[in-house]
């Protein structure tokens, strides 16, 4: 397993609503309005966050003949989406050990932290690794993670002036644990 593939893993499972939705999905029954008391959402951004899982396979609307109520919409976890419901179950625990909140709602959260537990320490080494994050972007959420105490910025004067990043003690050992469990269920 690549290390680009575990990132880009959790980029998908990045933001507000990804989360609870795969982990609340089946409880819900996969039905519409269940879901959406149970995540206190409205209905609005509930459609627009399984749409866009809808897009990327994690999940499938059924057709009125494979509901159990023609006109009440369905959904259920593709073979993708059942996979990344595990990988889910592996961030949520991870947090839980970190102990600062719900991580995964920032976008690019985890996979900064997962650039740092593998070396990549400076900005424009993070940059190359996550390509499509905006260098604002991730100097936003480097300088959030530096503040909530899981990563620190150091300055150095090697190979030139500038400054390296790091994972503070206290989060490396939940942050290897989820690298290894995603290994593994990747």
């Amino acid at each position: 397993m690549t290390n680009d593939h575990i990132i880009q893993t959790t980029q998908e499972l990045s933001g507000r609503w990804t989360i609870p939705i795969l982990l609340t999905l089946q409880q819900a029954g996969g039905r519409f309005t269940p879901l959406g008391r149970q995540l206190d959402i409205s209905p609005s951004r509930l459609s627009s966050n399984l749409k866009k899982l809808e897009e990327k396979g994690i999940i499938q609307h059924l057709s009125p003949y494979e509901r159990r109520h023609p006109l009440l919409p369905e959904y259920r976890l593709t073979e993708k989406g059942l996979l990344l419901r595990e990988a889910a179950k592996a961030i949520q625990s991870a947090e839980t050990e970190l102990g600062r909140g719900f991580l995964a709602e920032r976008s690019w959260n985890w996979p900064v932290m997962l650039a740092l537990y593998y070396q990549y320490n400076r900005f424009q080494a993070i940059r190359k690794l996550l390509q499509s994050a905006t260098p604002r972007i991730l100097t936003m959420r480097i300088s959030e993670l530096c503040e909530q105490e899981i990563a620190e910025k150091q300055p150095t004067m090697e190979p030139r002036p500038g400054y390296d990043y790091w994972l503070l003690p206290n989060a490396e050992p939940p942050v290897g644990r989820l690298e290894k469990d995603l290994c593994s269920l990747l």
